[in-house]
């Protein structure tokens, strides 16, 4: 008769276990988008990829290699990065732990007196453990012993959970070599920029030169009456214009050093390097490869697909917890009043042995809720990954455009500072001979300066170009 009863009970509790594990919220499904075009913009479709070259390949100036050199060791934000993976390598040990038997060891001491006129005190009264020899008071209980407690991971709980974490810390690698990548480019493009104004600096410096032996030649010629105090003072205040334009271009050198001294990790200092080949860098031919590359070369593609395989486990762990979860306890250890009874087997021996089933059955939002946002920060992650696929493709093609434009510029803007170079002594020379307007020297002198300014600067947006390139072909970090 007890035993029906017991069964009627369980097969009641197994029926509502199902139906609480069947009743699931429906999610929203959506598929991944990877797909890309088969070439940038109409470019061939060899698979040859500037990005599998390594930086110090790549990168041939000693004075640059070195710098890079010395941040990946000594870059704050990088080494806080490496903290962020060591993080995420102890969750994954923390994860594994849980599928795993919980077993520890462990001991109590305890007195208790009770009363002798209650229950429990006038049993104790009567009660003797050897003929002769009352129920000790107060009574003590001593016990040591291990224990041990065990979630049966049925239905993949817990181990997709440290799947889940697995995938992050997979994640967080990839992050930190999107950051070396964007890291190296950064210290060259600031590297690239300091030499510009170096070449900028000395091109002021020339042109001070050139136009105080004009201011001079003018002061000569107003002796003379052959111009007036206005061309004096026009000429003295271009050579005072163009000075104080040396004074901002060496505050810029300056902050570009700090911003490097900052990137190494470094208080300031002088960084060294040769400014003086700058205009004669090459710009060497880049291999874009194909597209479909860029899933496996760029560093923040797989980190944004290994989020999404994490947050495809995250949905799994949260379904689990519908279902019934069974949980085994165990314990072995002695027991007794009397530290001399403590080993007395098998009388102060004591063992346990028990298993439970739960499930959530009323008021199961908060799980419902957890399960839904787990749908929804996978559709996120969905997103956020055909958004970085996009995004690389974008940059390169925006580059290797990039390139080809300023390789043109550069060679126009060449010719245009040679002319206007030469013009400069023709000017000089029909001024002396009274048959150019001091004005139009003084235009030309301007026009030349600026022409050369913009050359150089085209030259550091032609580096720029190229390390920009490296860096969205996924280069720099391997």
């Amino acid at each position: 008769m007890l035993n029906k009863i017991i069964y009627r009970y369980l097969g009641v509790a197994v029926i509502a276990l199902s139906f609480s594990a069947c009743t699931l919220p429906a999610l929203i499904d959506k598929s991944v988008n990877t797909t890309v075009p088969v070439s940038y913009n109409n470019h061939s479709q060899d698979t040859t990829n500037t990005a599998k070259v390594k930086w110090q390949d790549y990168f041939t100036d000693s004075n640059l290699t070195a710098l890079i050199d010395v941040a990946l060791n000594n870059n704050q934000e990088l080494n806080i990065t490496m903290q962020e993976i060591e993080i995420a390598r102890n969750e994954v040990q923390a994860r594994k732990g849980e599928y795993l038997p919980f077993v520890g060891i462990g001991g109590g001491a305890a007195v208790d007196k009770v009363g002798r006129y209650t229950r429990n005190g006038a049993l104790e009264a009567n009660n003797e453990i050897k003929p002769g020899k009352e129920f000790p008071e107060p009574f003590t209980d001593l016990m040591i012993g291990a224990y041990a407690t065990w979630e049966v991971d049925i239905w993949h709980k817990l181990r997709n959970a440290k799947k889940g974490a697995y995938n992050r810390y997979l994640s967080s690698v990839d992050g930190k070599n999107f950051l070396v990548t964007n890291l190296i480019a950064e210290i060259a493009n600031s590297y690239y920029e300091l030499l510009a104004l170096d070449n900028q600096l000395a091109i002021v410096k020339q042109n001070i030169e050139i136009q105080t032996n004009a201011l001079n030649i003018v002061k000569l010629q107003k002796q003379s009456a052959r111009v007036t105090e206005l061309a004096v003072r026009r000429f003295e205040a271009q050579v005072l214009d163009t000075r104080s334009l040396q004074y901002g271009i060496q505050q810029q050198i300056i902050e570009t050093e700090n911003k490097i001294n900052f990137l190494v990790g470094r208080y300031p200092q002088p960084i060294a390097r040769n400014s003086n080949s700058f205009g004669e860098l090459a710009n060497d031919t880049i291999q874009a490869g194909i597209p479909s590359q860029l899933l496996q070369n760029r560093p923040d593609i797989r980190q944004a697909e290994l989020e999404l395989a994490a947050a495809r486990l995250d949905i799994k762990v949260a379904k689990a917890r519908f279902y019934p979860s069974l949980g085994i306890s165990a314990g072995l250890g002695f027991q007794a009043f009397n530290p001399a009874y403590l080993v007395n087997t098998p009388e102060s021996l004591l063992y346990s042995l028990a298993g439970d089933i739960t499930a959530p059955l009323i008021n199961r939002n908060a799980i419902k809720a957890t399960y839904v946002n787990a749908n929804a920060k996978q559709i996120q992650a969905i997103y956020n990954y055909e958004r970085t696929i996009l995004n690389a493709y974008i940059e390169v093609a925006n580059q290797l455009s990039n390139i080809s434009n300023l390789k043109s510029s550069y060679d126009l803007k060449a010719r245009q500072v040679k002319a206007l170079t030469e013009s400069i002594d023709i000017s000089n020379n029909l001024f002396r001979s009274a048959r150019a307007d001091y004005m139009e020297v003084l235009l030309t002198q301007r026009d030349a300066l600026e022409t050369r300014f913009e050359l150089i600067e085209t030259k550091m947006k032609q580096m720029n170009a190229r390390v920009n390139i490296y860096r969205a072909l996924g280069g720099g970090w391997n």
